[in-house]
């Protein structure tokens, strides 16, 4: 009587499909394995954009594009790295022409901190709460970064990448990676001066 419980919990238990498994099936044709795959990466693929681009329109046209470049490129990942950093690599990509694309486009002047539509103005009201002050405050100081501060920070903090997987995805040495957070988590510490202690 006592196999019969295990057995059924073997049979109840999911199997997870690793990444490198879904990806192989997916070059096959498998386009449920993609789908899969994408369904597994894309909220966090989301959130490395957004804080990129800062804005959710923006960051869902540079997600898009990272999944079609993903899709077609699939036949030429060679496994030196996870499956997460292939797709984080992409991703700071289109980022990058994301952002060649905007500055080409841009002709007018920037609008005022605290007006770009995507966040409300909350200077003066004392219903919003601190919390949610700082959080806007931690958003517009990452969008003043250079993009390759934003990039390290975003990965790191936000991706939570160690810095072999920051260098493989930006295609740079771990000492360059190290130098870059470190410069942008002190531009940071100066524009959130005001939250220290």
């Amino acid at each position: 009587m006592s196999e019969q419980p295990e057995a059924n919990a073997a049979e109840e238990a999911p199997l997870t499909i690793g990444d490198d498994e879904l990806l192989a099936d997916a070059r096959r044709g498998d386009q449920g394995a993609f789908h899969q795959l994408i369904d597994r990466h894309a909220d966090g693929l989301f959130r490395l954009a957004f804080r990129l681009v800062g804005s959710t329109a923006d960051a869902e046209d540079v997600l898009q594009e990272t999944l079609v470049g993903a899709f077609e490129q699939m036949g030429r990942f060679e496994g030196r790295s996870t499956v997460k950093t292939w797709l984080s690599r992409i991703l700071v990509r289109q980022t990058a022409r994301f952002h060649r694309r905007r500055s080409r486009r841009r002709t007018l002047p920037l609008p005022l901190a605290g007006a770009t539509g995507d966040e409300p103005d909350v200077r003066g009201r004392t219903s919003v709460s601190d919390d949610a002050n700082r959080r806007l405050d931690v958003d517009r100081a990452l969008r003043q970064l250079s993009p390759e501060h934003r990039e390290v920070v975003v990965l790191r903090e936000f991706g939570g990448m160690s810095y072999s997987e920051m260098a493989e995805a930006l295609g740079i040495p771990v000492g360059t990676v190290e130098s870059r957070l470190h410069r942008a988590r002190q531009a940071l510490k100066e524009a959130l001066n005001d939250y220290l202690p």
